[in-house]
Formats: C-alpha cells, sequence, structure tokens
C-alpha cells in the first residue's frame, strides 16, 4: 500500500495548494480560521493517527521508506497521504533537519474545553495550570510531563502560548494527543472553576509553607499552579493559593526551569498515590 504513495507523477511541491494552505497553519491567526494546526515528525504524527486527529499527511519518499507501518496505518485509516519533494518539505517544517513526515491536524479533537479538563483533574487527582507560560517548550514539555505521570489535563491560563503551535506540540511529544488540554485566557474564570470543582491549589513560589519532599501534600484533588517563567505567579494568586508549595535548592543556583519545577511537583504527587 505504501508503494502508491511514492509514484512520481503523485508528487507535490512547495506550490501544490494542499501544500501552500498547510504551509499557513505556521501562523496562529490561520490556525484558528481553518479550526486546524499542523505537526511535525514521526512521534507527533504518530499520535494524532492513533488519536483519530490526523486530517492529512505529507510524507518525503524518505519519510515513507523510514516510516512504512505508520504510512499503511494512515492510508488504511482512509485519510489521505501525499508525497512531497524536499521543496515542499522545507515550506511545511519548523525544524532545522526535517523528518520530511507532516500532518494536518483537528483542532477540536485536541483542544478541551475548560469543564472537560476540570472534570479529568478530578477524576485523577491532580490537574496542572501553567499560569501565563510563554515559553512553547516548557508549555509542551509539561503537557508532556502530565500524560507521563498520569495528571488529569493541563489548563493553560492568562496569556499563554497556543499549544497547538509547532514547538508546543514537538516538544509534548505527541502527549498533546493524549490529555485533555485546555486554553483559558479568563484567569478569574479559571480560578473560579477550580474552586467549585473542590481543589485545593497549590502555588509554587520560594518562599512557602510547604517544602517539596519534605512535607504531606494535601489529599486531592490538587490542582498545581506554576508561574510565569520570568515573573512567577502574580502576587494575588499566591496569596489566594490553598497551599504555597517551595523545592528546596541547596547549590548554588537561583532558580529552577519551569518545566523541571512542574516534573519534580507532579513526580512527588505521583509517588505519593
Amino acid at each position: 500500500m505504501a508503494d502508491d504513495f511514492r509514484r512520481p507523477v503523485e508528487t507535490f511541491t512547495a506550490r501544490t495548494p494542499r501544500v501552500v494552505s498547510a504551509s499557513k497553519l505556521h501562523r496562529a491567526a490561520a490556525r484558528r480560521k481553518a479550526g486546524r494546526f499542523l505537526v511535525e515528525g514521526f512521534n507527533s504524527v504518530d499520535a494524532a493517527a492513533r488519536a483519530g486527529a490526523l486530517v492529512e499527511a505529507f510524507a518525503t519518499e524518505a519519510a515513507v521508506d523510514r516510516h512504512r507501518d505508520l504510512v499503511e496505518a494512515i492510508a488504511s485509516s482512509g485519510r489521505t497521504l501525499s508525497l512531497i519533494d524536499d521543496s515542499a518539505a522545507a515550506s511545511l517544517a519548523e525544524t532545522v533537519t526535517t523528518a520530511g513526515l507532516f500532518a494536518v491536524c483537528d483542532s477540536a479533537a485536541v483542544l478541551s474545553p475548560l469543564d472537560r479538563a476540570i472534570a479529568a483533574g478530578v477524576e485523577s487527582g491532580v490537574l496542572v495550570v501553567p499560569v501565563e507560560c510563554n515559553d512553547p517548550g516548557n508549555a509542551g514539555t509539561i503537557i508532556r510531563m502530565t500524560d507521563a505521570l498520569g495528571a488529569g489535563g493541563v489548563v493553560l491560563a492568562g496569556d499563554s502560548v497556543d499549544p497547538l503551535g509547532g514547538k508546543v506540540v514537538r516538544s509534548s511529544a505527541g502527549s498533546v494527543f493524549n490529555v485533555p488540554v485546555a486554553r483559558e485566557r479568563d484567569l478569574d474564570a479559571v480560578l473560579g472553576a477550580l474552586a467549585d470543582a473542590g481543589f485545593t491549589t497549590l502555588a509554587t513560589t520560594m518562599e512557602a509553607d510547604v517544602i517539596l519532599g519534605r512535607d504531606e501534600l494535601p489529599a486531592g484533588p490538587v490542582a498545581w499552579l506554576f508561574g510565569n517563567e520570568a515573573h512567577g505567579l502574580p502576587p494575588e494568586i499566591l496569596a489566594g493559593a490553598g497551599r504555597r508549595v517551595s523545592i528546596p535548592i541547596r547549590g548554588g543556583a537561583e532558580s529552577l526551569n519551569l518545566a523541571t519545577a512542574a516534573a519534580m511537583c507532579l513526580w512527588e504527587t505521583a509517588r505519593g498515590k
């Protein structure tokens, strides 16, 4: 079946309309208008196919040869997989060295409404709430850790990065398709929904009444609040949190990377289950 996509007559270039349309999805405004987003690489395309979010896929001849099983799975699902040349791959890629494998995905199959993410957090006992997270690599890694450590979902609160941007999706290594991810700009709405659902909010900060790894954490459901990379959590959120939690730093480092701090907190929660 994969051989059907290796015929030169079927090869798309960077100027082919479908490739042009897909390449526009690098821009957030185009993603919002189309209700679709673009992913790149084996992990993301495979996860999209498994989640039923894949609309159509593109692959170079080398990628077809390298990922025959995935190509056959996409073809057997009835989705279109088109062969592309190097110029098309370059227009679709966001990475310096592309794997030559891409997929257009349905945004609605990935982004969750706030209430669904909240419900998943209640069910698992843990919800992850990055507040005004602006770094796509951190956002994607936090989504990946949420998936790996069994938390219910992620709510990107406030003025946050687009979870369907290319770097976020790649950094999540496909996990964006596995856990509910919501984006809610109204921070008060998020905090209100957490309170209504019975969450204890755990705010990470340098000065705290709970020391991670030493003191017992509250019973679930808990919602971890992680602050902006540069400024941390706003004072009003710290003041209103159920508990404030700090990570002890015993060496000379001034602070921890946001994704690293989140991984430590989520591990501690998972370890206590």
